[in-house]
């Protein structure tokens, strides 16, 4: 049935509505022994036309309160409200007009017809929820069948999952018990369902109600409870769920669909980030910004957060069309006009560098473009060193010659005393900005962080592959931690470092607690529904070259800087002098062209003294 086939059919509904309540109104109103029904009808049939006049009227304050735009089966207090007002002022112009009218419909008479309204006309459309609801409910009362639910969560959050729950035919679940650390509210109920204990309680709830699925449904959950409550969740083998945040729900996006996976990026127990947005938009709005390796998971990301701070126009430059395409499409889809310039190339072709530093004229460069695995960088080095610690030159090299206003380097933990070639290789990148900085008018920077979940190559996304084709789950070490923070946090204190720079920093972000990536297997394996070593085994291989079993604690030292942001330090290392600096990388450079890496490996640590690749020191970490 379409649109204008409804309304008319409201219309017609109301009209008939109309005229039984001025005809029951004038019943009760006139009746005595001396008057029948007969005639009844005959004063009904000599008042019609006032009748079919005030009829109009209200149908039109019907339309004009949005009455036959509502939807009937979602018809709520907010609705019937708005038909109680519109039926009185509906009421009070009948009056009015009475006022002038000689033969006019008795006052007692419109008024009782208009209460008659408001109770037909409205009752109607609550009571066809009403009917919905008995109908669900007695249904889903009698299906045994449904997924039983346990709401976590007492609030009005919980009572929207609850009332969704009921209200939606299709729903195939039954909230059969709530979970709320309130004392007050233990032993209530909440749209017809207790609360039976506390958080404490949530795996004797699961196991006494045989329930099949979890909703956290808390709005502003704080991120440390938010882990609290998954990790009791995770003790049993149902499937957990999270509502959206309540901006969603005040904003009337929320449904069941909105509902979410709980995924391993709510076991962080991060805090969201904040930001002083203020000092972002002087250094990024108005101004042409570029982002070097734009298409990989920081650097798309970096750019959908630079999108927010207007600015003039924004480059994308990256070796590897595909990536680069996607955040394209995905930028302009969100943002009609915006001004983007997506190009091919590598940090390796100074030419290229230089012309498009010509060309667009970029005030601002992010570079996050580099190799980054690091067992593929063990086994090519020499790319290594072509990529990350040329390219990253080539580029500083020319951001100085053009005067830029900042350079944002991305580095990473693994530059901290590293055992491998990549981490060497940004540690030199490092050193660059250090010693360039202290020659030239542009604010060179570096951002040092861990793991980022989710990112390209990162153990997540293998870990998810490996569950969905049935395991094992393979990591190379039971004892293996890392840092671990989300792309957008990461993203996001990047800029935030970016407001901070004064040139010369090595910005190092909070990274939390280490996180032991045995757990996280065993936490993702739980989330996707299965139990550890019984439905997915999880299969240790053995450390990989280069690979430590320990990062290097981000925060710490004594030559650490606190920043006005809780998240954010700055650490000062010992560098070269930038000429001694470019010396010794030409040496490098020369080392790459005759393709020895056992005298690479050397020279990596002359330049890099704490660079340190002991393949004996990875033996016997293996044997701990």
């Amino acid at each position: 049935m379409n649109k204008r086939m409804k309304i008319t059919i409201l219309l017609f509904l109301d009209f008939l509505l109309i005229q039984c309540s001025y005809f029951l109104a004038l019943y009760l109103r006139l009746e005595s022994s001396e008057i029948n029904i007969s005639s009844i009808i005959k004063i009904y049939s000599d008042f019609l036309p006032k009748i079919l006049f005030v009829s109009v009227i209200y149908m039109v304050i019907f339309g004009f309160f949005k009455q036959y735009n509502s939807i009937w089966k979602v018809a709520s207090i907010e609705e019937f409200a708005a038909g109680v007002v519109s039926t009185a002022l509906g009421v009070v112009i009948c009056l009015v007009i009475s006022i002038f009218d000689t033969a006019r419909i008795p006052l007692l008479v419109t008024i009782m017809a208009g209460i008659l309204i408001m109770l037909f006309c409205n009752g109607i459309r609550v009571g066809y929820r009403i009917l919905k609801r008995i109908i669900a409910y007695l249904n889903k009362e009698n299906n045994n069948d449904l997924k039983k639910v346990l709401v976590i969560g007492a609030g009005a959050a919980g009572a929207l999952v609850i009332n969704e729950c009921k209200k939606d035919p299709r729903c195939r679940k039954k909230v059969v018990a709530i979970v709320d650390d309130d004392k007050e509210k233990i032993g209530k109920y909440v749209a017809g369902v207790k609360v039976l204990g506390n958080r404490n309680s949530i795996e004797k709830i699961i196991n006494e109600n045989s329930i099949h699925e979890v909703i956290i449904a808390i709005a502003g959950l704080k991120s440390l409870d938010l882990k609290e409550i998954i990790m009791q969740c995770n003790k049993t083998n149902v499937k957990v769920k999270i509502m959206p945040g309540v901006s969603d729900v005040i904003d009337g996006h929320f449904n069941l669909n909105s509902i979410r996976d709980v995924n391993v990026e709510d076991l962080l127990g991060r805090e969201s980030v904040t930001l002083d947005n203020e000092g972002i938009s002087k250094y990024i709005e108005n101004k042409v910004i570029m982002v070097t390796g734009g298409g990989g998971s920081i650097g798309s990301e970096l750019c959908r957060q630079l999108v927010k701070f207007k600015p003039k126009q924004l480059i994308i430059f990256d070796i590897y069309e595909n990536n680069a395409y996607d955040i394209q499409n995905e930028l302009l889809h969100a943002n009609k006009n915006f001004n983007l310039k997506v190009l091919i190339g590598s940090i390796r072709d100074k030419r290229r560098l230089r012309s498009i530093l010509i060309a667009y004229k970029p005030q601002v460069i992010f570079h996050a473009a580099a190799h980054k695995h690091v067992p593929l960088m063990e086994e090519s080095p020499l790319e290594a060193i072509k990529n990350n610690v040329v390219g990253t030159l080539n580029l500083c090299e020319l951001v100085d010659e053009f005067s830029l206003e900042k350079f944002v380097l991305i580095s990473t933990d693994k530059a901290v005393n590293p055992t491998n070639i990549m981490g060497a290789s940004k540690r030199i990148c490092e050193m660059i900005i250090q010693a360039i900085n202290e020659e030239s008018d542009t604010e060179f920077v570096a951002v040092r962080f861990g793991n980022v979940l989710g990112s390209n190559g990162s153990v997540v996304p293998l870990f998810k592959k490996q569950i969905a084709s049935g395991g094992p789950i393979t990591l190379t070490h039971k004892e293996v931690t890392r840092y671990f923070m989300t792309i957008p946090e990461a993203s996001q204190l990047v800029l935030q470092a970016g407001a901070f720079a004064k040139g010369g920093e090595i910005f190092v972000l909070d990274m939390g607690e280490p996180v032991k990536i045995y757990d996280l297997a065993e936490n993702l394996i739980r989330l996707s529904g299965f139990e550890p070593g019984k439905d997915i085994e999880i299969k240790v291989t053995g450390l990989r070259p280069g690979e430590k079993l320990y990062e290097e604690l981000l925060i710490g030292g004594k030559n650490l800087i606190t920043t006005r942001h809780n998240k954010i330090f700055i650490d000062n290392p010992d560098c070269l002098s930038f000429s001694v600096l470019k010396q010794r990388i030409n040496e490098l450079v020369d080392t790459v062209k005759m393709g020895n890496e056992e005298l690479l490996r050397d020279k990596m640590k002359y330049l890099v003294p704490t660079y340190n690749s002991v393949k004996d020191d990875i033996k016997s970490n293996v044997e701990k």
